[in-house]
C-alpha cells in the first residue's frame, strides 16, 4: 500500500519567542521541518504533505518538492489536518502523520510504525513511548485485547490512570480514507475550543475500527521543540548520537562535546576534530584530515590528508594535502587545488588556488584564477571591484608575487614572471618577465637629527 507524510508545521511557537516560525529554527544547521521531511522519505514515503500556517514565507523555501497546504485560522491539530483534505483527500493509502517541531524521529521507528500499521490494516496506529516520568503527557489506555481504548489528556486522568507510563507522542499513521471521511465528525466542544486530532480514536472506536500503538525503543526520538531550551536539550541529544556514531566508525574527537556535527555531514575514518568546530550542510571530509581547533566548516568538500586549522570555510572545494590557517577565511566558489595553501590571516572568494601554489598570509584574492606552483606575497590583494563592476585576475603557472602587491582587475600575469615588492600592477605582465611599479626612493640626510633639534628647542 501506498504511503504519504503530512507533516504538521503551522504553529505560531509562542514559546520561542522568535521573529522566526518554530519549525525554521535549526538544529545543528538543519531546519527542524528538514529533518522530519528527510526522515520521512527515508521511511519509505513516496511523497510529503506539509500545512504551513505562522511565517509562511519563511518556511516556504524549506521545504520546496512537497505538497503544500495552508492554514488560516488556528484551530488545534484537528484542524490542521482538515486543512489538507483538498489535497489529500482522495488519497488511498497509508498516511503518516507527523509534527514538523520533533526533529529527532527516526526513518527506522517509522518504517516500524508503518508496517505494524500496514500488516493489521488498522484505521490508526499511534506512535507512543514509555517514560519515566509522564507528567504532561496525553495516557494511551489499551483494551483487553491489546488494542488502544483512548488516549486520556493529563487533566481528565484517573488516579488509575495516571500511574500509565506509555504516552502520545503525536504521530500516528491513519487509513487516509477512513480518517478523511470521519475528520468532518470531530468537534470544538472543549476547554481550548479547537479540534483535537486524538479525538479521531474514541470516533474510530465507536465504529469498532482498529486502532493500535507502536511504541518507540527510544524516548528521546519523540521530543518536541517548543522552547530554546528544548532546542538546546535536543541538540545535545542529537550532538552525541551523530558524534558516537562518527567514532565507531574511526573519527577522532579530541572532545566530543566541544564539536557539532550536522546530520547530512559525511566524515571519513581517520580524520581528527579538534575542540569548538562546527561542521554543517552538505560537507564532506576525507581520510587523515585534521580539522579545528575554533573551525567553521559550511557546505563544502575537503578531501584526504589536510589541516584545517581555525578557518571558516563556505561552499568551497578544498581537495588533498591543502593546508588552511590559522584564521583563514574561504569564501563561496574558492577552490584549493592538491598541495595548495591559504595560510594565517588569508581571505579568498570566488577563486581557485592552483595545485602547489601558496597564499600564505595577510593577503585577499578575489575572483582569480591562479596556475600551478605560483608564490603570493604577504600582503597582497587582487583589486576586484571598483565600486559597481568586478573584475577578473589571472595568474599563471609559476610566477613570484613579491610582498605588498596590488593586482588592478582585469589583469593577468603571464608564467614564469616575478613581480617586485611594492608594485601596484595595473597591466599585463608578459610571460618570463620582471614587473616593478615604484616611485623612486629618495634618502633626505640629517632630517632626523634635524627634527629632533626643532623638537627639543619647543620644549624650552
Amino acid at each position: 500500500m501506498h504511503t504519504k507524510a503530512l507533516i504538521l508545521a503551522a504553529g505560531l511557537g509562542k514559546r520561542m519567542h522568535s521573529d522566526t516560525p518554530k519549525v525554521a529554527h535549526k538544529l545543528l544547521g538543519k531546519p527542524l521541518i528538514n529533518w522530519v521531511i528527510d526522515a520521512s522519505k527515508q521511511a519509505g514515503c513516496e511523497q510529503i504533505h506539509v500545512v504551513l500556517g505562522h511565517g509562511r514565507k519563511q518556511v516556504e523555501p524549506l521545504v520546496k518538492g512537497c505538497k503544500i497546504s495552508y492554514q488560516d485560522d488556528m484551530f488545534g491539530t484537528g484542524h490542521t489536518v482538515m486543512c489538507a483534505q483538498d489535497k489529500l483527500g482522495n488519497f488511498k493509502g497509508t498516511l503518516l502523520v507527523l509534527c514538523g517541531d520533533a526533529p529527532l524521529i527516526s526513518p527506522t521507528t517509522l518504517k516500524n510504525l508503518i508496517k505494524k500499521h500496514t500488516d493489521a490494516k488498522a484505521a490508526c496506529t499511534i506512535l507512543t513511548m514509555k517514560v519515566d516520568d509522564p507528567t504532561g503527557y496525553g495516557r494511551i489506555v489499551h483494551s483487553e485485547n491489546g488494542d488502544v481504548e483512548k488516549i486520556v489528556e493529563q487533566k481528565d486522568c484517573t488516579k488509575e490512570e495516571l500511574l500509565i507510563n506509555e504516552c502520545n507522542t503525536g504521530a500516528y499513521c491513519f487509513n487516509a480514507q477512513e480518517l478523511f471521511s470521519n475528520i468532518k465528525k470531530l468537534t470544538r466542544k472543549n476547554a481550548q475550543n479547537e479540534y483535537y486530532l486524538t479525538d479521531m480514536i474514541a470516533i474510530f472506536k465507536k465504529q469498532n475500527k482498529c486502532v493500535l500503538s507502536y511504541t518507540t525503543a527510544n524516548a528521546d526520538e519523540c521530543l518536541g521543540v517548543n522552547s530554546r531550551s528544548q532546542l538546546s536539550a535536543v541538540t545535545k541529544i542529537a550532538q552525541t548520537k551523530i558524534n558516537n556514531k562518527l567514532m565507531d566508525k574511526g573519527v577522532t574527537f579530541l572532545d566530543p562535546t566541544l564539536a557539532w556535527i550536522g546530520p547530512d555531514v559525511k566524515i571519513q575514518q581517520d580524520v581528527e576534530i579538534l575542540p569548538n568546530t562546527i561542521i554543517y550542510g552538505a560537507s564532506s571530509i576525507g581520510k587523515g584530515t585534521i580539522v579545528g581547533p575554533n573551525s567553521y566548516i559550511q557546505n563544502t568538500r575537503i578531501g584526504q590528508n589536510c589541516k584545517i586549522d581555525s578557518t571558516h570555510a563556505y561552499d568551497s572545494i578544498i581537495k588533498n594535502n591543502v593546508s588552511c590557517g590559522p584564521r583563514a577565511y574561504l569564501r563561496p566558489n574558492t577552490v584549493m587545488e592538491n598541495n595548495s595553501k591559504a595560510g594565517t590571516s588569508v581571505e579568498i572568494k570566488n577563486s581557485t588556488i592552483g595545485a602547489g601554489s601558496k597564499v600564505p598570509h595577510l593577503s585577499y584574492i578575489g575572483d582569480a584564477k591562479i596556475g600551478k606552483n605560483v608564490n603570493i606575497g604577504a600582503g597582497s590583494i587582487t583589486c576586484n571591484y571598483d565600486g559597481k563592476y568586478k573584475y577578473n585576475t589571472v595568474i599563471e603557472d609559476d610566477v613570484f608575487i613579491g610582498s605588498d602587491t596590488m593586482l588592478v582587475a582585469p589583469v593577468t600575469v603571464h608564467k614564469n614572471s616575478v613581480i617586485g615588492a611594492g608594485s601596484t600592477i595595473t597591466k599585463d605582465v608578459e610571460k618570463d618577465s620582471l614587473a616593478v611599479e615604484r616611485n623612486e626612493q629618495k634618502n633626505i640626510a640629517g632630517w632626523s637629527l634635524r627634527r629632533k633639534y626643532k623638537k627639543n628647542k619647543r620644549k624650552k
